[in-house]
């Protein structure tokens, strides 16, 4: 199961913290699926890749209540800690890089304490995308950073990570967490 962290909502569709829905848009586009409604509080896509059945989750909870629709979809389809990556942006690494972990903390992400905590669990992998300018940015400062749109000269670098954090989903689903990282970190 790859979770593509995002807000539901027009005014939310090209904004930053909307990178992990990009993500997943991407991957259901290239295999010609549609998002459809969920059981749940999510819209899901499923696809295979490298014989593997894959399905695409987007919560539409907003953020800061992912974990509702993760633990949903998560025990609605059975899946193991181990066979879910989560996608999200982060404002501490810089726009373009890509950052694979097989576990940890929330690193202060909202939607990530919130899968956390309803998961009651860290150890699965996930995929941070650097949405960040390397400036050191008050806390004051981040909602309204996170939630606006990629400047003109941005784009070019983020269609690059996005195609780029898509390509480690695949690797991720054909041959595992450690192989993504060696690979994209």
């Amino acid at each position: 199961m790859i979770v593509g962290l995002g807000n539901v909502g027009s005014e939310y569709e090209a904004t930053r913290h909307n990178v992990g829905f990009m993500v997943v848009d991407l991957l259901a586009a290239n295999a010609r699926k549609t998002f459809k409604p969920g059981k749940g509080e999510y819209y899901f896509a499923e696809m295979r890749h490298a014989g593997e059945d894959v399905v695409l989750i987007k919560p539409t909870t907003f953020m800061n209540n992912s974990g509702v629709a993760v633990k949903d979809a998560s025990q609605r389809y059975g899946v193991g800690m181990a066979d879910l990556l989560v996608v999200y942006d982060d404002f501490n690494i810089p726009l373009g890089k890509l950052r694979l972990r097989k576990g940890g903390s929330d690193g202060g992400h909202n939607g990530m304490y919130s899968i956390i905590y309803h998961l009651n669990d860290d150890s699965f992998p996930r995929l941070r995308c650097g949405i960040g300018t390397g400036d050191v940015m008050p806390r004051r400062d981040m909602a309204g950073f996170v939630l606006s749109e990629f400047g003109d000269d941005e784009l070019p670098e983020t269609e690059r990570m996005i195609k780029n954090a898509a390509d480690a989903v695949f690797v991720f689903v054909g041959s595992g967490i450690q192989t993504a990282m060696n690979k994209f970190n």
